[in-house]
């Protein structure tokens, strides 16, 4: 009877500190050595679409309720390893339509059976969920760009111990597929998206929170909203600031290639990065973007690729190596001179790298990653400025 009750009491006891253990990747525990930021992390890679609706906001361009066409990136089952590896085409909701066809035709220049050919990424299509309680990052995508364009980061981020949520801001995005039903890219809509995004995020963010508490069986008890950031890219970044002043729900920021010229939130974590010679954002975009940092009084980090442009912080080089403005051959913005901006395997590097130790800092509270942070890796490629460090090295 004794020893029935002490293996009770051993259960019981194993069961409070598996509760109380600090949240993050499954099976963390305090003093684990958290990942080398410069490999892909030890989880396999989920992702899968689903689509929400906020049903207190009506569209300005549908006249609908805003619909969310919305991807989820997170860590999968070691089941997912026997997988085959998502397709750009699976991206498309209801598959790849002759309408669709047409529009990736305008888009890229091929149609998306090539582009398949080309297009790889490290994600499995519906795998199933790893066990555990992972961070959320909420990532918000260009002025015409889609909830897909960062696939190289998503991906990073998830095999780390992260759900990524991204949707289409519709009407913002390039193209949007709801019910059926293709919404191109709106120009006259962008002042409206303005507004629209920052509502956007904020709500995937409680949606988040509801498949959290069980709104989504797969992901019911996985993802940690406790501990959440805003991320975005381009115009996404413009977001992501504006998102971090009205939410305090998001505790950090990571914003690639752009920066608003007014925010309010100075104390938020923050990783800021962008491209020197940045012929889209030109002189003024990259002026906002240091501006920004060095008004910061919160912890603050600047990266800053030499030989970066404003397409170096997406997927484009999956598929174009030649595209311009960060991908293939260019020449300086200030004196014509012919370059080559630094290449796809380095930039991924550095971009997802410094991610994963900024967010594993102030995220997930490893803070082993300082000395990463601390320092300039590749001098030669690019700058790094820290601001108000919480702590010395």
């Amino acid at each position: 009877m004794m020893h029935l009750r002490m293996i009770t009491s051993v259960t019981l006891l194993l069961g409070l500190v598996a509760l109380l253990a600090p949240v993050g990747m499954a099976g963390e525990t305090a003093g684990t050595k958290p990942p080398d930021p410069l490999a892909a992390g030890p989880f396999p890679v989920g992702v899968t679409t689903t689509v929400f609706v906020d049903s207190g906001r009506t569209d300005n361009f549908t006249k609908q309720r805003r619909t969310l066409v919305t991807e989820i990136w997170y860590p999968a089952t070691d089941e997912a390893k026997h997988m085959p590896k998502n397709k750009y085409s699976d991206f498309i909701p209801g598959g790849v339509t002759p309408e669709i066809d047409e529009l990736i035709v305008k888009t890229y220049k091929m149609n998306a059976a090539e582009v398949d050919k080309l297009y790889w990424n490290e994600a499995h299509r519906n795998a199933p969920v790893r066990e555990g309680r992972f961070p959320l990052v909420v990532f918000s995508h260009g002025n015409g760009g889609s909830r897909h364009q960062n696939t190289f980061w998503c991906d990073y981020l998830a095999s780390h111990g992260y759900i990524i949520v991204s949707a289409d801001h519709t009407g913002n995005a390039r193209w949007t597929i709801i019910d059926g039903k293709v919404i191109p890219f709106q120009s006259g809509e962008r002042l409206r998206s303005a507004t629209d995004r920052p509502l956007d995020v904020v709500f995937l963010l409680d949606q988040m929170i509801r498949w959290d508490q069980g709104g989504d069986p797969r992901f019911a008890g996985h993802i940690d909203t406790g501990h959440a950031a805003i991320a975005g890219m381009s115009y996404g970044s413009f977001t992501a600031h504006w998102a971090a002043d009205r939410e305090p729900r998001f505790k950090a920021v990571v914003a690639l290639s752009g920066a608003p010229p007014i925010h309010t939130n100075l104390t938020v974590p923050s990783l800021r990065m962008l491209g020197t010679e940045d012929r889209t954002l030109g002189t003024l975009g990259n002026g906002l973007i240091r501006s920004n940092h060095a008004a910061h009084t919160g912890p603050s980090f600047l990266l800053e690729l030499k030989n970066g442009g404003h397409y170096s912080f997406t997927d484009v080089f999956k598929i174009n190596k030649n595209f311009g403005d960060g991908i293939g051959s260019g020449k300086r913005r200030d004196t014509n001179e012919p370059f080559e901006y630094t290449s796809m395997e380095p930039t991924y590097q550095i971009l997802n790298s410094y991610s994963v130790a900024f967010l594993g800092y102030f995220l997930k509270s490893q803070r082993e990653y300082w000395t990463f942070l601390a320092e300039n890796h590749w001098p030669d490629a690019m700058l790094w400025d820290v601001k108000n460090a919480p702590e010395k090295p």
